[in-house]
């Protein structure tokens, strides 16, 4: 049981989101859900605090893709609230074309700046809630990503490419925050959900929906690294079917992963 925890999950109005807040909600965690659009997001939480009986589901509102956004975000949830136990940072997007308001390329935008950003806000906030955990929802489509630190926030690689680098990204962020989180009682680690029949695939149901997991069953590894007692302590490892798995070589370059958290803290505008 969660009862006494408080939990972070962004993209929470659908799909694995929405799974995600509902499971630890049945665990009696206080569920603050992060998500666009107010209507949508709102029959998410009701619907929530319906079947789980729950008055502590709450919606904050945010558009990841904007760092303003994000900012303000952040401020809203230490605020009002003196803990957090769990960050999940779930929201994705796969992207074809478009830029977010701050000029960068929208699936990094929204796959990695933002919870890059994010995280970095909350740091001190789920330090002093330890022992507490950040969960990343990657993809294995990392596997076939590449980081070109030079590029880096400048126009570049869209479409699948832009997807898998911005999930690579995020895999090697998990692992250099975990590295710098080491002995605070904060753990980070992230996860391939694997296939998943959610919103993010424009591509006709019928074609893969087959071979798809349900949003509930992709949903489970990321409630499991949030809640499990068996995993408290572990940090820095990449899960897939709740068993910790090798992610891609590149990702393990742990000092690649320093000029790419020092790259992106200039790019955020984080300080020092």
């Amino acid at each position: 049981m969660l009862e006494g925890k408080t939990c972070l999950i962004t993209g929470a109005n659908s799909g694995m989101g929405k799974e995600t807040a509902l499971g630890l909600a049945q665990m009696r965690a206080t569920v603050v859900m992060v998500c666009r659009n107010k209507d949508k997001g709102e029959a998410a939480r009701k619907e929530i605090a319906k079947k789980t009986g729950s008055e502590s589901v709450d919606l904050l509102l945010c558009d990841l893709s904007s760092l303003a956004n994000v900012r303000a975000l952040a401020a809203q949830v230490q605020s009002r609230y003196g803990k957090l136990h769990v960050l999940v940072n779930n929201a994705g997007l796969f992207s074809l074309r478009g830029k977010s308001v701050d000029g960068f390329e929208t699936t990094l935008a929204v796959n990695y700046l933002a919870p890059f950003l994010l995280t970095n806000l909350l740091l001190e906030l789920l330090k002093s809630s330890a022992p507490s955990r950040v969960v990343n929802v990657a993809s294995v489509n990392h596997f076939s990503g590449h980081i070109d630190l030079d590029a880096l926030g400048k126009p570049g690689a869209m479409g699948w490419g832009g997807y898998s680098n911005s999930k690579l990204a995020l895999v090697m962020f998990t692992y250099e925050l975990a590295r710098r989180l080491q002995g605070t009682g904060v753990t980070a680690n992230c996860l391939h959900p694997g296939g998943v029949a959610t919103g993010i695939w424009r591509i006709p149901p019928a074609l893969l929906r087959p071979f798809l997991k349900s949003a509930k069953e992709g949903a489970q590894t990321a409630i499991y690294l949030a809640s499990a007692p068996e995993v408290e302590g572990v940090s820095g490892e990449y899960f897939e079917n709740k068993s910790a798995k090798k992610s891609s070589d590149e990702s393990y370059d742990a000092n690649e992963a320093r000029a790419l958290w020092e790259i992106t803290s200039k790019i955020v505008g984080l300080s020092a």
